[in-house]
């Protein structure tokens, strides 16, 4: 999967910015984050409806089904902090027949603007779209090498 983004060194110092080639990259992302959230959770069809994931030293990580379906399952992935707060409250929206995961947040969290696809040009949503779910797959990387886990342990 090729991504555009501006190199960073000594004379350019934009940010990292990954753009997708094509809508086809995007679909791959998708099917990425569907196979990261199975070696995550398991059986997401047999999650529990809450779930928290502990580790020593670390922020808590909740887990929620907020609806299923025979073909859909729609998640809710956040921090728990001491102050009650949550975030990045990420809503993922699991297909289980084609074994894609989207995220599917009401707002694109890098501009904090609505996403309403018939307000957007295909492309910002297309990047937006991109952003949200790169940050999903790298977050679960994230977790992952932190030692969080929904699988049971008694499962396996």
């Amino acid at each position: 999967m090729e991504v555009k983004n501006d190199t960073y060194n000594s004379t350019n110092t934009k940010a990292f910015n990954p753009r997708p080639d094509s809508f086809v990259a995007l679909m791959d992302m998708y099917e990425v984050n569907y196979i990261r959230l199975r070696l995550f959770c398991g059986d997401i069809r047999k999650l529990p409806d809450e779930s928290i994931s502990t580790i020593r030293h670390g922020v808590p990580v909740q887990l929620k089904v907020l609806e299923r379906s025979s073909h859909t399952t729609l998640l809710m992935l956040t921090y728990l902090f001491e102050d009650n707060e949550r975030r990045p409250d990420l809503k993922i929206q699991i297909y289980h027949d084609s074994r894609q995961a989207d995220v599917v947040s009401r707002n694109c969290r890098i501009t904090g603007q609505d996403m309403r696809l018939w307000e957007k040009e295909f492309d910002s949503m297309l990047v937006c779209r991109w952003r949200l779910n790169r940050f999903l797959h790298k977050w679960l990387g994230y977790l992952e090498h932190q030692g969080h886990s929904f699988i049971n342990k008694r499962d396996e």
